[in-house]
């Protein structure tokens, strides 16, 4: 795997822009703190941009497996880079307008990006390496998050917020120059562009019915979703709870490197446990994360709450990527993918709302015990409904 070119292609980019993607998300917390006092209106400014990306994504989906990926990745890449301008422009008129329209056309681009990514990975890895591949592209984007957030708290403190976003819009290209040597090779996906150009997005529920535990993980991924919709505004809201801003930095670097021993953790077990068990106690150890910030007035509580979630994650989505990558035919990937990112998209909003709200009426510690509860609701639920099923990773026909 190392000796392919397009991992390092993939890996390299990734890393790039993950640098300015968190730079950038450093400058946004900042930029909302300064002009939006309330939680739930945060939380409904980042909203808007993930409806936009919702409402564009079975045209994505269709696109991913009708155009080569490479194309897909360059416009949209392209697209993110004419986004950080808007952003700009906001900074530039303390205008709350043109920050929408930034996380509207930066959503947008990502609804087009990820899709095709994940299409992409199974095309230049074998499907032996796709769990290491899976795992090391998290930590790589880990890594620049923990970098990048580091670096943009660094800079917050010496230059203005128009450089940060200097920064991201140079990042932005050296990842769309890096996608110009991407070389993939598609040959094996060209029926799957021949029936995308007929192909419905509603025909990827019968999909989904016939593989099971691809329904399963879709539905588990709700649990970490309570956590990472409001992601940010828990971030915030901790900090102020302890009135300390040099925590917003620890908890993205506990969180980070507690991803990353995840993904190194998962690569030893991964043989000796069923895939199926193994999300399930990942979401019990998230659940057990969400109600333990009931603490996070205490430094170290809040920390440790924060590495629990961070290693949980770390182990649940490569995992669940993989079960993705490997059960669903390849010529479904960019619609499959596409519908995966408008459900996620769904449940962030309704996350971020419900987190902002809930913020605001009873306070970050009742909120994380209500999100804790959910999530063990949910697990016991769907355990039990499918405990008495045989659902395994199935493998699939190509040419079907």
């Amino acid at each position: 795997m190392w000796r392919n070119r397009n991992v390092w292609i993939i890996l390299s980019g990734e890393f790039i822009a993950g640098l300015g993607l968190w730079v950038g998300i450093i400058g946004n917390l900042e930029f909302l703190q300064r002009h939006v006092s309330s939680d739930f209106f945060k939380s409904l400014i980042l909203f808007i941009g993930l409806l936009a990306g919702v409402l564009v994504s079975p045209m994505a989906g269709k696109m991913c497996d009708r155009f080569p990926k490479k194309t897909v990745l360059l416009y949209s890449g392209l697209l993110r880079m004419i986004s950080v301008i808007f952003m700009m422009l906001a900074l530039h008129f303390s205008s709350i307008g043109w920050m929408i329209m930034f996380t509207i056309v930066i959503q947008i681009a990502a609804a087009f990006y990820f899709p095709a990514l994940q299409s992409t990975i199974p095309l230049v890895v074998e499907e032996r390496q796709l769990l290491s591949m899976n795992g090391v592209h998290m930590n790589v984007s880990t890594i620049s998050r923990i970098l990048g957030t580091a670096l943009g708290g660094l800079l917050l403190a010496v230059v203005s917020l128009y450089f940060l976003y200097i920064a991201s819009f140079i990042a932005y290209g050296l990842l769309l120059v890096a996608t110009c040597f991407l070389q993939v090779s598609e040959e094996k996906s060209l029926t799957g562009r021949q029936q995308g150009k007929k192909a419905n997005f509603s025909e990827m529920i019968p999909i989904l019915k016939q593989y099971p535990l691809v329904k399963i993980s879709l539905l588990l991924t709700i649990i970490p979703t309570l956590f990472l919709g409001g992601f940010n505004l828990t971030v915030i809201n901790i900090s102020e709870l302890q009135h300390d801003s040099t925590i917003k930095g620890l908890l993205y670097t506990v969180e980070g490197i507690s991803f990353m021993v995840g993904t190194f953790v998962l690569k030893r077990i991964a043989a000796k446990y069923d895939m199926q068990k193994m999300l399930y106690a990942f979401s019990l150890l998230i659940a057990f994360a969400h109600v333990s910030l009931y603490f996070a007035d205490i430094k170290i509580t809040s920390l440790l709450s924060f590495a629990l979630f961070g290693f949980s994650v770390g182990c649940f989505f490569p995992t669940v990527a993989t079960i993705f990558q490997k059960t669903i035919p390849k010529e479904y990937h960019g619609r499959f993918f596409s519908l995966k990112n408008m459900l996620d998209r769904i449940m962030f909003q309704i996350v971020l709302l419900g987190t902002g709200f809930l913020l605001d009426m009873i306070g970050l510690k009742n909120m994380m015990v209500v999100f804790g509860a959910v999530s063990f609701i949910l697990v016991i639920y769907f355990f039990a409904k499918e405990s008495r099923q045989s659902v395994t990773v199935q493998g699939h026909d190509s040419s079907l």
